[in-house]
């Protein structure tokens, strides 16, 4: 059955894509606006297909703080890249390596949407670039999101953060959220397994604090979920 659901899954959700793809490519031509709805509509679609083909229930823990902030979250699979405007319903401005915006179409329709890009070849001139991106977008009240290891994590490891999140931290000045998500031993498989995916919520780190200690509250927040995790343990 777990193959089954997930041939369903795949043929349903990427057949879909494709609509929202152009959907995406027509609203961003005419509205920019129209194109962030065409972006969260494709959020809430492949949520819909996790949870009612798939068979997976999505669980929050924790609440999201009043106001603008700095979402950073653990990366295990695709499912809380593409979920993240449904997780964070104010068209969240995610950072992202420079390699993705440079994808045919789908990078056009990325730098459109507000993602900021991040090249780390280029050091302090990139925070620089960076900057001047998120100073266009914060006035609008978007949250921004990061996935601070820098690529997709294994379940059940602690990789370290990389270098360049104290330094946007410090750029937008804004609470900085960690989240901890255990979407890999689920979402991450073929095939694809029933279950629970817990989006787990942590205490929001004020702006204007050391890197030491920014940095190790981030890690252990994201990495609260870690606990939960036994190498035997066989989701349907």
């Amino acid at each position: 059955m777990a193959w089954l659901r997930t041939i369903v899954f795949a043929g349903i959700f990427y057949a879909g894509s494709l609509i929202f793809v152009l959907a995406a490519s027509a609203a961003g031509v005419f509205s920019h606006t129209g194109l962030m709805h065409v972006a969260e509509g494709w959020s809430l679609f492949h949520r819909w297909c996790v949870t009612r083909l798939l068979g997976i229930t999505i669980r929050i823990e924790g609440k999201r703080p009043e106001g603008q902030a700095f979402y950073v979250l653990r990366h295990e699979s695709f499912f809380e890249a593409i979920d993240l405007p449904t997780f964070l319903p104010r068209y969240p401005v995610p950072f992202a390596k420079i390699e993705l915006i440079r994808i045919p179409l789908w990078g056009e329709l990325a730098a459109r949407y507000g993602v900021v890009p991040v090249d780390r070849s280029r050091g302090a001139a990139a925070l620089r670039d960076m900057k001047r991106a998120a100073d266009i977008v914060k006035p609008t009240g978007r949250d921004f999101a990061l996935f601070p290891e820098g690529t997709r994590v294994d379940v059940g490891t602690s990789p370290r953060m990389q270098s360049g999140l104290y330094g946007i931290y410090r750029l937008l000045n804004l609470p900085m959220v960690p989240v901890a998500v255990d979407s890999g031993r689920l979402y991450h498989q073929m095939p694809k397994r029933r279950g629970t995916i817990t989006y787990r919520i942590g205490e929001a780190i004020p702006p204007g604090l050391d890197r030491i200690e920014v940095e190790n509250r981030v890690r252990d927040a994201i990495n609260a979920l870690n606990a939960n995790y036994r190498a035997d343990d066989q989701p349907g």
